[in-house]
């Protein structure tokens, strides 16, 4: 099994905490919300919601995918960081055992946020990943954090406790 690791680095001109609590904490109920179109729902399957918990995101009729589970390795709400693997669903392609993500957000000076988001993609034996699948990837994801930014700032008093 071969491993591709990707890290990017984002901005945001919104609070750390109102992005990690809107972005992380809820994001099983804002997402379908504010992005129907790419999401019909999210199913906690096992768990309480910390590491161990596994969860289905069910995507919106229309969608390529159908479903992804993913499964929290690890939840730090005090210092804003967050990891979990996608374990099963068709946006594995059949060709990825899983892609694990490692979210860490940071406050600015500003009053912004600094985050990194380093993905790490898990081929199955012999198979190579192509870098326009993980682009795409890339880019549904940035648009999904763009649906939430602009909420919040559309909504600023929208998780500010």
């Amino acid at each position: 099994m071969g491993a591709i690791t990707v890290t990017e680095e984002f901005t945001s001109p919104i609070s750390a905490l109102r992005l990690f609590k809107a972005l992380i904490l809820d994001a099983d109920n804002l997402i379908p919300k504010i992005a129907p179109q790419a999401i019909k729902n999210v199913e906690k399957i096992e768990g309480d919601g910390g590491p161990g918990t596994i969860k289905q995101m069910n995507f919106a009729e229309g969608s390529e995918f159908k479903y992804v589970k993913h499964r929290i390795d690890a939840l730090d709400k005090e210092n804003m960081s967050y990891s979990y693997t996608l374990i099963e669903g068709d946006a594995l392609m059949n060709i990825l055992e899983s892609i694990s993500y490692e979210i860490k957000i940071e406050s600015t000076p500003e009053g912004g946020t600094k985050g990194k988001n380093t993905s790490t993609y898990n081929t199955k034996p012999g198979v190579e990943i192509k870098e326009e699948d993980i682009k795409a990837g890339k880019e549904k994801a940035a648009g999904v954090f763009k649906a939430v930014e602009a909420y919040l700032l559309a909504n600023p008093d929208a998780y500010v406790n």
